[in-house]
């Protein structure tokens, strides 16, 4: 069975819709440049960070949406949220602010964390409802802010539910429940409320995504599937067809794979 084969099969997994071939799997699209980062919502909305700093939105079809030109004006940039489409959350980790752009990248609101006493915020995401989540970590607390920074809700103090504490450097608001991942121990999932619902120790992930319930993610050999309801663990060899991959992205419509000089985006058929 070809390395190809793997990977083929983790896409039908991912998808159940797909017709069987080797024809279902093909490259779609690829757009030129050289990116740091890239990310997609819901909408298949691709965003694309180029190394000169510059943020640019396109739709599906590769329509320009939008362009940020101010990314390095807060900083670092640490991570882009697009859970909603409407909604761009922009995190700058060393300054602890978080900047909220619209849906055609313009800036709608900047929010200094230390201005509200968080100082040492190591993770965040979008909220349900339009809000914020926030990893405070020298409270080793979770913590729902509204649109305006004001404090929503706070979770237990994790130090009191865990021997060794989690350091968290993403978080996924999914299906009423939150995934922190810390790559050192796994995912630590939550409901809105702050009820520990589990433990799953996958370690070494460089980036996951949540669709339907199940966990898709990869490292430097392998993507991943991970079926909580049986705890089933699938890895499919990335093969030297995506060897060197920057960064890679499971949606239910496509497979995004990002190198050194263009993204390439398969089409599932």
């Amino acid at each position: 069975m070809s390395r190809i084969w793997f990977l083929y099969c983790f896409i039908c997994v991912a998808c159940p819709f797909l017709l069987r071939g080797q024809e279902s799997f093909r490259l779609a699209a690829q757009i030129e440049g050289s990116y740091s980062d890239f990310t997609v919502d819901a909408l298949n909305n691709i965003y694309l960070l180029d190394k000169n700093g510059q943020l640019k939105k396109r739709s599906a079809v590769g329509d320009s949406m939008g362009v940020f030109n101010e990314v390095r004006k807060f900083g670092k940039l640490s991570s882009i949220d697009v859970s909603n489409p409407l909604k761009t959350l922009l995190f700058y980790r060393d300054f602890s602010t978080l900047v909220a752009l619209d849906r055609f990248l313009g800036r709608r609101n900047t929010l200094d964390l230390r201005k509200i006493g968080l100082y040492q915020v190591r993770a965040v995401s979008l909220a349900y409802d339009n809000g914020y989540w926030v990893y405070d970590e020298l409270e080793a607390r979770v913590k729902h802010l509204g649109e305006n920074g004001d404090l929503q809700d706070q979770f237990t103090d994790l130090r009191l539910l865990f021997d060794s504490v989690p350091a968290p450097v993403r978080i996924v608001d999914q299906n009423k429940y939150l995934y922190l991942y810390d790559p050192a121990k796994g995912f630590f999932i939550f409901d809105y409320y702050g009820s520990f619902k589990r433990k799953i120790p996958l370690a070494g992930w460089k980036d996951f995504t949540v669709i339907n319930s199940l966990l898709y993610g990869y490292d430097e050999t392998n993507v991943y599937r991970y079926d909580p309801a049986n705890l089933s663990l699938q890895a499919y060899p990335l093969g030297q067809r995506f060897s060197g991959a920057q960064k890679i992205r499971v949606t239910s419509d496509f497979f995004y794979v990002l190198k050194a000089e263009r993204l390439e985006v398969y089409r599932y058929h």
